[in-house]
């Protein structure tokens, strides 16, 4: 078995980055810690409707 190497995001810790998600979603947010899996812990979070409308999500995990 393969072992997971860990993502290239250190440069981007307590950096504030917009991300498209799955469905359309896009957020903007700070990354505050990831994993080897790619599980990103972020905080501040808000999601940029399609409406134009913007929800406050606070910490998130993605």
């Amino acid at each position: 078995m393969r072992k997971a190497h860990p993502p290239q995001l250190k440069k981007f810790m307590n950096k504030k980055l917009s991300l498209k998600l799955n469905g359309g979603r896009h957020v903007q947010e700070i990354l505050w810690r990831f994993d080897p899996f790619m599980n990103l812990v972020i905080d501040e979070c808000v999601e940029m409707a399609t409406s134009g409308q913007q929800n406050n999500n606070g910490t998130v995990v993605i």
